[in-house]
């Protein structure tokens, strides 16, 4: 995994992030999933997702989430949201950077929203 910023347990204080962050929570509270993930594409647009585990597919909240904004046509990433007591892997960042995105963050958070880590999706791995 990608250390996570040095900043990492300072809050987010736009209020778009702070969105994404709720809408993460909100994902892992309602389904009751591993993990719990929100994205914000370049068009402002927010995709929440949980994490899968069935028996012939296992999915992260991550991926999810990207795949349901790549399916609904977004061609770029701002910003990510992770809810959940795991790190992001580093599968999950590489997934992230398969869509074009500048200076993107992804937010983890526990499931309570408290900041656990901030990552600099943009850097290369």
């Amino acid at each position: 995994m990608t250390a996570p910023d040095d900043a990492a347990t300072t809050a987010p204080t736009d209020p778009e992030d702070l969105k994404i962050i709720t809408l993460a929570r909100s994902a892992l509270a309602r389904t009751g999933a591993a993990e719990g993930a929100c994205l914000r594409d370049t068009d402002g647009r927010t995709y929440a997702a949980a994490s899968v585990q069935l028996p012939h597919l296992t999915l992260s909240a991550v991926a999810v989430a990207v795949a349901m904004a790549v399916s609904s046509g977004a061609e770029g990433l701002e910003a990510v949201a992770l809810a959940g007591t795991g790190q992001p892997d580093d599968l999950d960042l590489a997934v992230l950077r398969d869509l074009p995105g500048t200076g993107v963050v992804l937010w983890h958070v526990d499931p309570t929203g408290r900041v656990q880590g901030k990552v600099d999706v943009s850097a290369t791995a």
